[in-house]
C-alpha cells in the first residue's frame, strides 16, 4: 500500500464511525498546534503547517473542496504567522506573544472580510456542486479559519472568538461528512478555546500593546 493509501485507511471503528488515519493523525497535531497557541510558543506555526498537509489528504478523500481548500490556506497562513511572530520575537518582555484586543477598525475589517468571503466562496461552491456537497456550511468554516489564523498571527484576543465561531459549525459538519475524529476533535478545541481565550484577556489587560511583539521559542 503506498503512503497516500495507508494515510487515508481505516485507523479504527467507534460508534459506528470508521476513523482514518489521516483525519486522527492530522486532527491530533492540530490540536497540539492549539495548544501551542494558548501558550503564546512560536511551535504553533510549524505544528499548523503539518496538521494543514496531512489534512488536505482527509478532506480529499471525504470530497471537501472546502476543506482542502482550507487546509492549503492554513499551511500558507501558517508560514506567514510563523514569520510575523518570529519579527517579533526578541521584543516582547517574557519572550512570549504579546496580545492584545483588535482595534474596532480591526475588528469591522475581520468581520467584512469574513462576510465577504463566505458570500464569494459559498457562491462558487453553489454554482460548481462537484467543489463541496455542503457549500454554505463549508465556506463559512474556510473562511472563518482564515480570518481566525490572521488574527492569531496579529495576536488578537478575537483570535479565539474566531475559533469559538467556527467550532460551532464545524463539528456538525464534520460528523455529517463521515469524519468522526475531526468532530470529536472540535469538541475538544472548544475547551481549548476557551481556556486559551481566558488566558489571553487577562494577558491583554495586565501588558497591553499596541502590536505584536513576539512569540516564544
Amino acid at each position: 500500500m503506498n503512503p497516500l493509501g495507508w494515510l487515508n485507511g481505516p485507523a479504527f471503528t467507534a460508534f459506528g464511525q470508521q476513523v482514518i488515519w489521516s483525519d486522527m493523525i492530522g486532527n491530533s497535531i492540530g490540536l497540539a498546534a492549539l495548544a501551542f497557541g494558548w501558550r503564546r510558543s512560536i511551535w504553533t506555526w510549524p505544528a499548523q503547517f503539518l496538521s494543514g498537509l496531512i489534512l488536505v489528504s482527509a478532506y480529499a478523500y471525504a470530497h471537501l473542496s472546502g476543506g482542502v481548500g482550507k487546509q492549503l490556506l492554513v499551511i500558507g497562513v501558517a508560514l506567514w504567522g510563523w514569520r510575523q511572530w518570529q519579527r517579533g520575537r526578541q521584543q516582547a518582555q517574557d519572550g512570549s506573544i504579546a496580545v492584545r484586543f483588535a482595534t474596532w477598525r480591526e475588528r469591522g475589517l475581520l468581520l467584512a472580510g469574513t462576510a465577504v468571503g463566505t458570500v464569494a466562496v459559498g457562491s462558487l461552491f453553489a454554482l460548481v456542486p462537484q467543489l463541496s456537497w455542503n457549500p454554505w456550511p463549508d465556506a463559512y468554516i474556510f473562511v472563518g479559519t482564515l480570518a481566525a489564523m490572521v488574527a492569531q498571527a496579529r495576536g488578537l484576543v478575537e483570535f479565539w472568538f474566531a475559533w469559538l465561531l467556527v467550532d460551532i459549525v464545524g463539528v456538525p459538519l464534520a460528523f455529517s461528512s463521515g469524519l468522526a475524529f475531526s468532530g470529536l476533535v472540535y469538541v475538544v478545541y472548544l475547551g481549548l478555546v476557551l481556556w486559551g481565550m481566558r488566558d489571553w484577556w487577562l494577558r491583554s489587560r495586565t501588558n497591553p500593546q499596541p502590536v505584536l511583539e513576539g512569540a516564544a521559542a
